[in-house]
């Protein structure tokens, strides 16, 4: 076996290992998503069925899997078991294959994990409640703070590294807290109503500390853009939505926290690529 044939079969390997490790915390991003908004610890009591309380068997718990040989029922009652399950479980396996190999085997893979997982999870009790609870956002912004420092330091061990870092998760949390503050302020006076739940706020803080204040700007425009056209074309739909039987609740109020985490996503995943692209785009025509 040659050297290239021995390093495919490693990072074939890896990302088998990877995509399995990303659907058992997509599993525990579903206990989270379920548990949180009810007040219910996320540890205790162990996975039980929401509909008949039997407790689940840890092979009952294999992600993506169970659910397929169980054919989507409960072993115990019969219940459907909602097909968003799986869903999140894929999602989050595949979210942890593209950061594996855009960062290969290095910290920020570890980190940047944790990062999309925070922010699925937001997301999904963000869809479901309108809200994003203060416990997850605080902690992310924190876990990204604590991220920028250690990936400063670790290098060269070197203090410099550690404050410059420290300098920009600070100054990405502030700017993410002043910039959607002013946001929600202008919109308010704008559309006499308020306008963005203090939960983004807190939710662009947590992206500023993670990402930077240049990328956090530029998840924001594409978390306004998508929102813009996601809106735009829900607000259309609605008032069609006798003609064609839709949800009566659609073109109501959209939840913007999806719309910030696939933004942060986009600018994690190719942000410099098009931050660049744009400079040049930019100075060459002027």
């Amino acid at each position: 076996m040659t050297r290239d044939q021995m390093n495919i079969l490693i990072v074939v390997q890896a990302s088998v290992i990877v995509f399995a490790l990303g659907t058992s915390v997509g599993s525990f991003i579903n206990v989270i998503v379920y548990r949180l908004p009810a007040g219910v610890s996320i540890l205790f009591p162990p996975s039980y069925c929401p509909h008949c309380l039997n407790k689940l068997k840890p092979y009952d718990n294999v992600p993506v899997l169970a659910w397929l040989w169980l054919r989507g029922r409960c072993r115990y009652c019969k219940r459907k078991i909602y097909i968003r399950y799986p869903v999140v479980e894929v999602v989050t396996g595949f979210l942890f294959l593209f950061v594996f190999w855009i960062f290969q085997f290095s910290l920020s893979t570890v980190g940047y994990w944790a990062f999309c997982s925070w922010l699925l999870a937001l997301s999904l009790i963000d869809l479901d409640t309108m809200t994003l609870p203060d416990s997850l956002t605080k902690s992310g912004l924190l876990a990204g703070i604590v991220f920028q420092m250690v990936y400063g330091f670790l290098p060269e061990s070197s203090w410099v590294g550690l404050v410059h870092h420290l300098k920009m998760a600070i100054g990405g949390a502030v700017l993410g807290l002043w910039l959607f503050e002013a946001i929600a302020i202008i919109g308010s006076i704008i559309f006499g109503k308020t306008a963005m739940g203090g939960g983004d706020t807190k939710l662009a803080a947590m992206m500023g500390a993670w990402l930077g204040w240049k990328s956090l700007l530029l998840a924001s425009f594409l978390a306004c853009l998508v929102g813009v056209v996601v809106g735009g074309g829900t607000i259309i739909l609605s008032r069609h939505s006798r003609r064609m039987a839709l949800p009566q609740t659609w073109g109501q109020q959209i939840p913007f926290g999806p719309f910030l985490a696939s933004g942060a996503v986009i600018a994690l995943f190719g942000g410099e690529a098009i931050l660049s692209s744009y400079l040049r785009l930019f100075f060459s025509t002027h």
